[in-house]
């Protein structure tokens, strides 16, 4: 019998769409204890203050604080000082459904039967809508078949211990959920899907002015990536990263190798803004997006040859 849950939600300058995280894990129809342990990764916006000063919205809520050393660490600080026996990770942008937590226990329950080496991993829709971010539909874009995402996934702590937590190797954006979920497949553990875990990832709306920020993102992602490999030298990680020729001539015939880029396709990307179809301008941009994240990986594979 679990005695007690632990979320554990790294958050990082996020504290408008914090807020509604917080009130819709505090809001969870689930008979289990459990806290919420929200790990502040170095904010600057005013999160640390807001929370200290606002314990009886959030009676749940433990707050731990660290220097700014990313998700991973920040995932890492969270299993340790959690309580619980299961933790479940969700990022501090989901907000999630009354029966969220109450969902996954039930999967988690039946799972039981054919012993514990299980997790489960819940639906994610993406929505751009703040006011009312759980009112979005689930869409084709939204269907996931990575094995462990820490946006809506609940494992039994024991489990992430064995594993070895997460690589803290991780310090730019990407790939250290999909890592560690290697390990655990390798492990024996069987992912059980959820979808009665419904939590709505929201973002703002697609603009002009993010792209520098998301061809950076690509960057990082390629090098994250390469780390990815170098643990797990496989054919199946190499897909993932999107380090195969097959990518190299999707992505270059799509985006005419790289004369479709952020710069040539702005009046494009703007005009499709302005008719209000963002979501339709960011699938555009993706394919551009995603000609920078092969060649990042190529570079990134590329120094550290030279680098042996």
């Amino acid at each position: 019998m679990v005695n007690m849950w632990s979320i554990v939600i790294p958050t990082y300058n996020r504290l408008p769409i914090l807020q509604k995280c917080l009130q819709a894990m505090e809001a969870q129809n689930f008979t289990t204890p459990y806290e919420i342990v929200v790990v502040d990764d170095g904010s600057t916006d005013g999160t640390v203050e807001f929370l200290q000063s606002h314990p009886q919205q959030f009676p749940h809520v433990r707050l731990i604080l660290q220097n700014h050393e990313g998700a991973a660490i920040a995932r890492n600080t969270g299993i340790d000082v959690a309580l619980g026996e299961v933790i479940v990770f969700i990022d501090s942008d989901l907000v999630v459904t009354p029966i969220f937590l109450s969902a996954h226990a039930k999967a988690l329950e039946k799972s039981l039967a054919n012993g514990d080496r299980a997790f489960t991993y819940g639906q994610v829709i993406n929505t751009a809508n703040f006011d009312d971010p759980t009112s979005e539909p689930v869409k084709i874009t939204d269907i996931s078949h990575a094995f462990f995402a820490t946006g809506n996934v609940a494992i039994a702590k024991h489990w992430l211990l064995e594993a070895g937590k997460f690589d803290t190797g991780f310090r730019q954006y990407g790939w250290e959920d999909l890592e560690l979920g290697v390990r655990l497949k390798n492990l024996g553990l069987r992912l059980i899907k959820c979808p009665e875990a419904v939590g709505y990832h929201w973002h703002p709306a697609f603009t002009i002015e993010q792209l520098p920020a998301l061809v950076d993102v690509e960057a990082q992602r390629g090098r994250m990536g390469v780390l990815f490999y170098q643990k797990h030298p496989t054919w199946q990680v190499r897909m993932m990263i999107q380090m195969t020729w097959l990518h190299v001539l999707l992505w270059g015939i799509l985006s005419l190798g790289g004369l479709l880029n952020e710069r040539s396709l702005r009046p494009l990307l703007t005009w499709l803004i302005n008719q209000g179809k963002p979501q339709l301008a960011l699938e555009i941009a993706r394919i551009f997006l995603n000609w920078y994240n092969v060649k990042g990986v190529y570079a990134a594979y590329r120094e550290t040859r030279q680098s042996l």
